[in-house]
């Protein structure tokens, strides 16, 4: 019997975008598509299996996961890393699900 699991984008943040946690809390954050809950879970992968490829690091395999809201199995892939905040922006700003308004000035 096969088991369909959602998919979502994970966010790992190091450096310069995880300041405001513990060093040694090393997590993949993620948000889940069906109930829009954040969630979050500890990094399987080390850093050196992560790849280059649309303008991120990316872990193209990703990972599984359940949201602790709704319980719906999650397919956390890919997983992006990023080093500095504003990398964190531009994360934010390519994958968000609604357009972001850009003001001309």
């Amino acid at each position: 019997m096969a088991h369909r699991s959602l998919e979502t984008v994970g966010l790992r943040c190091t450096g310069w975008a995880a300041l405001d946690r513990d060093p040694q809390d090393d997590r993949v954050e993620y948000s889940c598509p069906h109930c829009g809950a954040a969630g979050s879970k500890a990094a399987r992968r080390p850093r050196g299996e992560y790849h280059f490829s649309d303008g991120f690091l990316q872990d193209l395999q990703g990972e599984m996961s359940v949201c602790r809201q709704c319980r719906q199995r999650l397919h956390v892939t890919p997983v992006v890393l990023v080093h500095t905040l504003d990398e964190k922006r531009r994360f934010e700003a390519v994958f968000s699900p609604e357009p972001a308004l850009v003001s001309a000035r």
